[in-house]
């Protein structure tokens, strides 16, 4: 599979065909389509198998996605529980049971600290902690979520009041006590902000533009609604200016169940809903005067896409419950009470001990050694394929359509990465012949 050279004195490489960089959900499937094609490969992860989902989500967290919507290709759930969600720890032990179905060639505790273009162009040249590496393709499926997006206005925040991201949240009890302000409103931060409630904290949330849909309509989980209507195959409104990839995902929960999110049911329960912070000065946060705009936009959201559905029944006369209160968890709007209407927040005047930024996630390709990023910082590929011939992406954040990245889509986009990587292969040997 791999073939150890020296390039020159005390210099040993390891040459490889294909480096696959990335042990997750979108690595593996690359992988799957490779060791498929007895094609030679090597997938080198800075971890172990699925270690971001346990780094980097809190200990109660589910997918928001129903057990039937995990389809790697070769691995379909094949679980008891198609309509349940996977947990955080099903979800790596889901991973791992999927690398060892095809024995994966992964290398774990492996992290990747630079990928560039080899002095002869003939390939990339890849270090790591353990070694270099020289690779005719390679792979980069490391996912676009790495580093928290938080605004530059935290570090006016005191220092006495703890910050942290939603990737480092745990647990409650995890916190110092006091009380706990949420800020960012789309899956992770109302998923956090109720089980902080339910714990019996005080919490604010800074409500932002984040839509929200229902769990379950008509008989159905929404997932399989907009599945059946195509929804997650759409691809970009503009191509040119793929807004997408910035919007918020809507809130919803996978926990106990799965359960709709609504904000009006929130503020009934005691959560006390905010604007967006937007800037701070000690103790002394400032709130933009759009919540009711913001909670308007989320219900919003709701209707319109339980409109879609009630329109796509109509059209393909299916057989389905009829529209009421009594076969989805919507809630809509009812008992709304009047929302605060605060402009400054004093974080030591509520008790506010901790806060936490649950306001999105931005790529960190840093360690790429080529001018491969666009101005937003996102990959220039297509489908995956960049303009480096041999070097493609696989697993980004709406890389293509709505599923790219998602367990429900990642194989169609890794056949698609692992299919012209292997043709290019076969017709620079035909060349080489």
């Amino acid at each position: 599979m791999a073939i150890g050279r020296s390039d020159g004195p005390g210099d040993t490489v390891e040459a490889v065909d294909t480096l696959v960089i990335g042990g997750g959900q979108s690595g593996l499937a690359v992988s799957h389509y490779l060791t498929r094609a007895n094609h030679p490969h090597i997938v080198l992860e800075r971890d172990r198998i699925g270690s971001s989902w346990t780094s980097r989500r809190w200990d109660s967290f589910t997918l928001v996605t129903p057990n039937w919507m995990n389809r790697l290709p070769g691995f379909p759930y094949a679980g008891s529980d198609p309509d349940g969600f996977l947990g955080r720890d099903e979800i790596v032990a889901y991973l791992e049971a999927y690398a060892a179905s095809f024995a994966a060639p992964v290398r774990p505790s492996t992290r990747v600290t630079r990928l560039g273009r080899r002095s002869d162009r003939s390939g990339y040249r890849v270090e790591t902690n353990r070694g270099v590496f020289d690779a005719r393709s390679v792979v980069v499926a490391t996912g676009f979520f790495h580093k928290p997006r938080v605004p530059a206005f935290a570090d006016r925040i005191s220092r006495t009041v703890t910050q942290i991201s939603s990737a480092a949240y745990r647990n409650p009890d995890a916190l110092k006590p006091g009380a706990v302000l949420v800020i960012g409103s789309a899956q992770s931060g109302c998923q956090i902000a109720e089980e902080l409630h339910a714990a019996g904290r005080r919490v604010y949330l800074c409500v932002g533009r984040a839509p929200r849909e229902p769990r379950r309509y008509r008989g159905r989980d929404i997932n399989q609604w907009i599945a059946e209507m195509g929804g997650f195959d759409r691809t970009f409104a503009d191509p040119a200016d793929p807004v997408e990839r910035s919007r918020a995902n809507p809130h919803c929960s996978g926990k106990d169940g799965g359960h709709a999110l609504n904000l009006w049911d929130f503020a009934a329960r005691g959560i006390v809903l905010l604007g967006r912070a937007t800037d701070a000065d000690g103790y002394d946060l400032t709130l933009a005067p759009d919540l009711e705009d913001n909670v308007a936009r989320a219900d919003q959201a709701s209707a319109d896409l339980m409109a879609q559905v009630d329109a796509h029944i109509a059209a393909a006369g299916l057989d389905v419950p009829r529209a009421d209160e009594t076969n989805t968890d919507d809630g809509g709007a009812a008992g709304k009470a009047e929302l605060p209407r605060i402009g400054r927040l004093n974080l030591a005047e509520h008790g506010i001990a901790t806060v936490v930024w649950a306001t999105g996630f931005t790529g960190d390709f840093g360690w790429i050694d080529l001018p491969v990023l666009d101005r937003a910082g996102y990959p220039i590929q297509d489908r995956g394929v960049t303009p480096y011939s041999g070097l493609y992406f696989c697993g980004l954040h709406w890389m293509h359509c709505l599923k790219s990245g998602l367990l429900f889509g990642v194989g169609e986009a890794a056949e698609h990465v692992a299919t012209h990587l292997l043709d290019r292969a076969r017709a620079t040997a035909a060349a080489a012949a």
